[in-house]
């Protein structure tokens, strides 16, 4: 009947009223048809040839059929060919000439777009077999770019095929390989990357820096989207650059590369996977942190187990804090992760600091408990020494701050408590200095020896005395055996010292000196033969050189620049005056060659007399004064020199 009608001068090319039809409405009610399009949506393949055989016999160019025309929808009868999967028909059209395969519909779309947004895989592979233009946009949006969206990966697969444009960019930044991973599309991204598309793609990132697509998958938390890009060869170790425009943002001045961001965000995939690419594990960020030490800050314990476990791992690096991995696991109270170094680098808590330290004794420096505990349980040598000049021990740094817990867990495991510094000094003259009562008793608690003698052979005893540690000293004499007659390099006894330094205190540490000693030698001279009451007369020392005279002191001896008490320079003789007061009972005889007064030698007609009040050795002329002296029950006159015949008769105003 077609055949028939069409001979009889019957119009193909008669359309159908419009019917202002919508897009998803069925075939039947669009309209501006032809009989021809009727016949591609009744899939009538007999009819169509009828109306292609006429074409060229048809001499009449109003009767010829138009395979061209649309209908309201902007459809032609060669593209319903392709959505009715009639592609014999539409490739004899395309041969014939007579059908337009860059036709576009109402919409203007073009034909690739509609046969991709239809999702009609065939018409796609068939319009692309025809050399369409594979990179014409259609509303904002290139045909690689639809076929992602609408998930066509033998499309893709065709586009890449045909040279189509992989990396390009949709209007939120979204390159076509990151669409494909973020929508889950692994195997249309596995397509693309084969085809060459650039899996590392740098691009505008947070404050307008230049960042990868692989910086953006971890700073997402995306890590089936990082482990897939890392696994197609993209750029795993550059940091976050400045932006296209030269602009400089804070984020591209961390130099993070992508491993210490995985490491950051404690993303274990993305760092098994790098790791497992090869990624530096070594590359430190501006504050020279490795990747170790930012899941050492993080508490990141799985990663920190992955890196420990990576075989070019260095853990001798350095940020700078000037902190090792260890270093900074130990100040981030990561023992877990310390742990975990210690069974790969059994020597990393040996390791030293610019100045000497390692951990141990930086800890316990701190009063880090917790730290020093830590290093003891994993059994850190307790007896390594500074590397600096002093060589002190972690006890003797312990000793110093004064910490009672840790001293007494470095004992306990097995620190040396009888080792000493670089000039000789043991614990107990370090806490003997630093006026640490509490800590001697610990140590004497625990047996140190009290008698060790340091470079200059002086006793705790001798250093407690001479920085006035009343509370020190009396520890030491009551709890310790220490030597108190023992002489250092100068020939100095503790009492010596004393007198030397002549601290505030000094009086009240002879006090206690002579509450263990009663009998302690008073008028033994030092090196330079100066005794105990000269030393304190010269420092002024008033109070301490009425509690040695008050004990008995000798006023009479001289040092071994024949000075006396009485003949030393000072400013004022009002302490000289204010001693010979208080003399409580006479005094031992001085013994001399010459008198102590005028210096003149004694012979046989110039015989030796003495002072009764003073002890002095002296000559007749200097002792011709005789006064009775009622103080030391001495009711009859006696000689004694003339400053103490004016102390005796004036007392003290004789100062004047």
């Amino acid at each position: 009947m077609t055949n028939a009608l069409l001979k009889h001068g019957a119009n193909p090319n008669i359309q159908t009223h419009t019917t202002l039809s919508l897009i998803d409405e069925v075939n039947i009610n669009v309209g501006l048809q032809t009989p021809i399009h009727r016949a591609v949506y009744a899939s009538q393949e007999r009819i169509l040839y009828i109306y292609i055989n006429i074409l060229e016999k048809n001499s009449d160019e109003n009767l010829k059929p138009n395979f061209n025309l649309q209908d309201e929808h902007g459809q032609s009868v060669f593209s319903l060919t392709l959505w009715m999967n009639m592609l014999t028909i539409a490739k004899q059209l395309l041969q014939i000439g007579h059908a337009q395969i860059n036709i576009t519909d109402s919409e203007q779309t073009p034909l690739l777009a509609q046969a991709i947004m239809k999702q009609n895989v065939q018409a796609a592979l068939f319009l692309l077999e025809q050399n369409v233009d594979v990179n014409q946009k259609t509303h904002g949006l290139c045909p690689i770019q639809l076929a992602v969206k609408y998930h066509l990966p033998s499309v893709i697969e065709a586009l890449c095929r045909n040279s189509a444009n992989m990396n390009i960019i949709d209007e939120n930044g979204n390159s076509v390989i990151w669409s494909a991973l973020d929508s889950g599309q692994e195997d249309i991204a596995t397509i693309l990357v084969k085809f060459g598309c650039d899996s590392t793609q740098w691009s505008n990132g947070p404050d307008n820096c230049r960042q990868t697509l692989l910086h953006r998958a971890v700073d997402e938390n995306n890590e089936s989207v990082a482990c897939f890009l890392i696994r197609s060869g993209c750029d795993i170790n550059s940091p976050r650059q400045v932006g296209f425009n030269g602009e400089t943002p804070d984020i591209c001045k961390t130099l993070e590369s992508p491993l210490h961001l995985a490491c950051q965000w404690g993303l274990e995939r993305v760092v098994s996977t790098l790791i497992e690419h090869h990624a530096d594990i070594n590359k430190k960020d501006a504050e020279g942190n490795t990747p170790l030490h930012v899941a050492i800050i993080n508490q990141h314990i799985n990663i920190i187990n992955l890196l420990i476990r990576a075989p070019n791992l260095d853990l001798s690096i350095r940020n700078k804090q000037n902190q090792t991995s260890f270093a900074c696991s130990i100040v981030s109270k990561n023992n877990e992760a310390a742990n975990l170094i210690l069974k790969r680098e059994p020597n990393a808590a040996e390791q030293i600091d610019n100045k000497g330290r390692n951990f141990l004794h930086i800890a316990v420096q701190n009063g880090d408990i917790e730290s020093v505990l830590f290093l003891l349980t994993v059994h850190v040598n307790v007896n390594n020494r500074v590397q600096d000049t002093n060589q002190l021990t972690p006890l003797h740094l312990c000793v110093q701050t004064g910490n009672e817990i840790i001293l007494r867990n470095l004992l306990l495991a097995g620190a040396n408590i009888n080792n000493v510094t670089a000039n000789r000094r043991s614990a107990l003259h370090i806490a003997s200095e630093n006026n640490r009562g509490f800590i001697c008793s610990i140590l004497i608690e625990n047996h140190i020896q009290a008698n060790l003698l340091d470079s200059n052979q002086n006793t705790a005893l001798h250093l407690a005395v001479q920085h006035g540690h009343s509370d020190v000293v009396r520890r030491l004499l009551s709890e310790s055996d220490i030597d108190v007659f023992t002489l250092n390099n100068k020939g100095m006894n503790c009492l010596h010292v004393l007198a030397h330094y002549s601290m505030e205190n000094a009086h009240l540490i002879f006090a206690t000196l002579l509450e263990f000693y009663p009998k302690f030698p008073l008028d033994i001279q030092d090196g330079q033969g100066n005794s105990a009451l000269l030393s304190a007369y010269k420092n002024g020392h008033g109070q301490l050189c009425r509690a040695l005279v008050t004990a008995g002191a000798n006023l009479s001896i001289c040092n071994n620049d024949l000075l006396s008490i009485f003949t030393m320079p000072v400013a004022s003789k009002a302490l000289l005056v204010n001693i010979l007061d208080i003399i409580p009972h006479e005094p031992p005889w001085g013994k001399g060659e010459t008198c102590l007064e005028c210096g003149v030698k004694f012979t046989i007609t110039n015989r030796r007399h003495h002072c009764r009040h003073c002890g002095r050795v002296l000559c007749k002329r200097c002792s011709m004064n005789e006064l009775p002296i009622i103080k030391f029950n001495l009711p009859k006159p006696v000689r004694v020199c003339q400053l103490c015949n004016d102390v005796l008769t004036f007392g003290v105003m004789a100062a004047r």
